[in-house]
């Protein structure tokens, strides 16, 4: 099976189960337009589900989209890159982790960034940002004012860092026919997709409380309006006669813009709350199980017992 290559904020392993049940029995193309750490693509692939199918991928983060497309273009260089990085961070950890952030990463990131704000990945800028990645703080990533990624090094007894076999499956799935990478936001989605196609959306998610939110996802934080305005493409695309599943937070925004909405019913979507198990989080007693809303126009599967209908 073809796991991720990248730890990432609200990544869908643990929800894998759930969502399973509402991918649909058939479609014409598959777009994600939140791709983040890409579970559910790499699931799709590694299933077979995807075979003889366009791919869209998408997301607004110029860094992830850099790495993908140099991990497949050029996943032995990267992995040659990645065995150094591993071999210097077994002798002095933080210490190699902040040099190669501070030194190396963000001078060469901004030197490497483009006029339009993306960024030119090269094989070592790659292999630097999934060290970092697979040895950071919770993998997060996050951007101070100036831009530049801050992430403090993470406690990992034996983290793994150079994974030739991963890497090399990850690229595959990438280089598959018909898979295409976009840097760009959400509604890029409106641009591409037609009647039948598989839409899956997993934003960041709307904070439970106060003190949860991920803002610095991106340089820009997805706020309320960003959510409204997702409420709205989700809708349009629903009624376009695209298959289409969102995952979010049961936070009370959410709850507000597709529980019990008139626009959403009448689009033929539904919300559903599924147990999930928190990931990240700074407080490690916060990280047990919680409820996560499934918003999907999809039927499912019949033997599907393990989420209530809520609307």
């Amino acid at each position: 099976m073809t796991q991720p290559l990248l730890k990432w904020p609200g990544g869908k392993r643990q929800l894998l189960p759930h969502l399973r049940r509402f991918y649909p029995s058939s479609f014409n193309r598959y777009i994600e337009p939140f791709v983040g750490s890409g579970a559910v693509f790499f699931d799709l692939h590694a299933s077979g589900r995807l075979r003889d199918h366009d791919v869209v991928l998408i997301d607004s983060n110029a860094d992830l989209i850099g790495c993908y497309e140099t991990v497949r273009d050029a996943p032995h260089a990267i992995a040659d890159a990645l065995e150094r990085l591993a071999a210097a961070h077994a002798i002095d950890g933080d210490s190699h982790y902040l040099a190669v952030r501070n030194e190396r990463f963000n001078p060469m990131r901004d030197r490497l960034r483009r006029a339009d704000g993306g960024i030119t990945y090269t094989p070592e800028l790659a292999a630097m940002f999934i060290y970092l990645n697979r040895t950071g703080f919770n993998g997060l990533f996050r951007l101070n004012r100036r831009g530049e990624f801050n992430v403090p090094p993470g406690r990992y007894l034996r983290p793994r860092i150079a994974d030739r076999e991963r890497l090399a499956r990850v690229a595959e799935a990438l280089a598959s026919t018909g898979v295409r990478l976009i840097w760009g936001g959400f509604e890029r989605a409106c641009e591409i997709a037609e009647h039948d196609d598989f839409v899956y959306f997993d934003p960041p998610y709307a904070p439970l409380t106060p003190t949860a939110s991920f803002t610095s996802y991106t340089a820009a934080c997805f706020d309320r309006d960003d959510q409204a305005r997702l409420q709205k493409t989700v809708v349009g695309l629903a009624r376009r006669g695209c298959y289409v599943l969102v995952s979010n937070s049961t936070a009370d925004e959410i709850a507000e813009l597709y529980e019990g909405c008139d626009v959403v019913r009448a689009a033929g979507l539904r919300t559903l709350r599924v147990a999930a198990r928190r990931a990240i989080n700074s407080n490690a007693s916060r990280r047990g199980p919680v409820e996560e809303y499934l918003i999907t126009n999809v039927t499912a599967d019949s033997t599907y017992a393990q989420a209530s209908q809520t609307s």
